[in-house]
């Protein structure tokens, strides 16, 4: 049968029906729980099947393109997006956390060695199968161009999107069993959870603290504040001084006196340390509440301050204010000497009124450029990507050199633009909301191309061929890494509950199940948990599923 339509224009019209159909379908939703993005895939599977009984054909090219490039997009975007935060990440309990997710991913990899160790099941089947069962689409995307570069054909290829439609349905139910199960085995309360995070976050740190210091040490009697051991340079920061009843600006160069208090922010414990150094925490009001002195947040737009530390820009020398605060992405960072600054970042200014004035000329606050997107930006950081993704990296042990590919290269190089923050004329920071719908274009394009190639056989697969027991493979790969995890780092490692089920959402890059974690309670548990682990289970299940191919294709073939 024929249309009276191009190839391109017939393959970009059943590219369009599956995303139109797999949005709205995704978007239907039992008790919270749905298939989101991943309707995309089965509106696709319907379309392809469809066009098959009906005798319709779709250009192959154009949809190896298109899979390739949706691909492509999605992952930059989520590498620009958790650059910032990859390396910090792996902080005090984010280190923890980042261990229980990666036991996880390892857990699920020796499952998947195990059945192909004890099945016939071919190769492509096996990598969708593991894709689907941890819901992970940037891994399937990887596992298809590494069974490209060992020599599969095409249909061979369509196979991994068959395996991966059969798994992903309990890839999502698995988590939410695993959370059910663990909080019915353990007797765990839901209201006790909350009560010890809330407990746990009071002492951490998740934003800087501030205290009010006044100075007696006798040592410290008139002497510079530049003299004061760990100020300015160790993570701590005065933002303001009052001497003799009226508030300034603390500079190194300002003489301290006994009486004199100071408003200083940093890491609790280093608080602590100069509290010992200077005298006595003090309940004396530093307010700037009726004083000369103001504070605002500025965001940093110019780009001519990009990549410059406090230091060189000399504030307070140059323009009389102080910089106490530097929220990048959420996180505040102490506003040391040595801090660089980052587009995007929002820094908390203490001065005069007319003081700020000048400081946001220099840093911008053009906040409608928070909202811009620096397309030259994202292009350079693709084409770096995709050259990044080409080179070849011999592994002892696997029988073809490794490549990154079109998955692995840009997200490597997101992951590190987006940690820069800048490089010459290029800014990489992307608005959230440009970010998000770069990212769902992309992945509804892939998605749709999966499922359209899968669909002729998807039906006949589960009727007639080994469609079910493909399910019961995805079952053991999703449940057994989860179950094991969850109670060993609940019962041993003492994890808190509610920060658990963020972990497993985030071991499984589910946002779904992290919205059902994240309704449990009405603390930030959940999210923060599935934050630290999101940016490097995303790079390893990416990788993981290229060795696998790699380390077994010699064999399968």
């Amino acid at each position: 049968m024929s249309l009276p339509l191009s190839d391109a224009a017939l393959t970009t019209l059943a590219l369009a029906l599956a995303g139109t159909l797999g949005l709205l379908f995704g978007k239907l939703q039992v008790r919270k729980v749905g298939l989101g993005i991943g309707g995309v895939l089965f509106s696709g599977i319907l379309i392809g099947d469809l066009a098959a009984r009906a005798g319709i054909g779709f250009d192959e090219h154009v949809l190896h393109f298109i899979r390739e490039f949706g691909l492509i997009l999605f992952v930059y975007t989520i590498g620009i997006q958790v650059g910032p935060s990859f390396f910090s990440s792996f902080a005090k309990s984010g280190l923890k956390f980042n261990l229980a997710a990666m036991g996880i991913v390892f857990t699920g990899v020796a499952v998947t060695l195990a059945i192909f160790a004890i099945t016939d099941l071919p190769l492509p089947v096996l990598v969708g199968i593991m894709s689907g069962a941890v819901t992970n689409t940037p891994g399937l995307g990887a596992a298809q161009q590494a069974l490209s570069d060992v020599g599969l054909s095409a249909d061979e290829i369509g196979l991994t999107g068959m395996g991966y439609a059969m798994a992903y349905p309990f890839g999502i139910l698995g988590i939410l069993i695993t959370m059910f199960t663990v909080r019915f085995v353990l007797g765990i309360r839901i209201e006790a959870e909350e009560a010890a995070y809330r407990a746990e976050s009071e002492t951490g740190e998740a934003s800087l603290p501030a205290i009010n210091v006044e100075v007696t040490n006798a040592n410290f009697d008139g002497v510079p504040l530049g003299s004061v051991p760990d100020l300015f340079d160790a993570g701590v920061i005065a933002s303001r001084m009052k001497k003799r009843g009226e508030l300034v600006v603390p500079t190194r160069e300002q003489v301290v006196h006994l009486g004199d208090s100071l408003h200083i922010v940093g890491p609790a414990e280093k608080l602590a340390a100069m509290v010992m150094i200077l005298g006595r925490k003090t309940d004396q009001a530093l307010t700037t509440k009726g004083s000369r002195l103001t504070w605002q947040r500025l965001v940093v737009t110019k780009q001519k301050v990009l990549g410059r530390s406090l230091r060189e820009l000399a504030l307070v020398e140059r323009n009389g204010v102080t910089i106490s605060r530097i929220n990048r992405a959420g996180v505040e960072l102490p506003a040391q000497a040595g801090a660089t600054l980052a587009f995007g970042d929002i820094v908390t200014v203490v001065g005069t009124p007319q003081e700020i004035e000048t400081v946001r000329e220099r840093l911008g606050d053009e906040k409608a450029r928070l909202d811009e997107v620096n397309f030259p930006a994202l292009f350079f950081g693709i084409s770096l990507g995709v050259l990044l993704g080409s080179i070849p990296l011999a592994i002892p042990g696997l029988p073809a050199p490794l490549k990154l590919g079109l998955a692995g290269g840009p997200l490597m190089a997101a992951i590190i633009l987006g940690r820069m923050g800048h490089l010459g004329p290029f800014t990489f920071a992307m608005p959230p909301t440009a970010n998000h719908a770069l990212r769902e274009f992309g992945i509804v394009l892939f998605l749709a191309v999966v499922g359209i190639v899968a669909g002729d056989r998807f039906l006949d697969t589960i009727l007639n061929g080994d469609g079910l027991s493909w399910m019961g493979y995805g079952v053991a790969i999703t449940a057994i890494p989860l179950l094991v995890v969850g109670f060993v780092a609940r019962v041993f490692a003492k994890f808190n509950y509610l920060s658990l089920c963020g972990v497993l959402a985030g071991s499984m890059t589910d946002p779904p199940a992290l919205a059902f974690a994240v309704s449990m309670s009405n603390s930030g548990a959940a999210s923060v948990g599935y934050v630290s682990v999101y940016p490097l289970v995303m790079f390893l299940r990416i990788m993981m599923a290229q060795v696998l191919v790699l380390l077994l294709s010699g064999v399968a073939m």
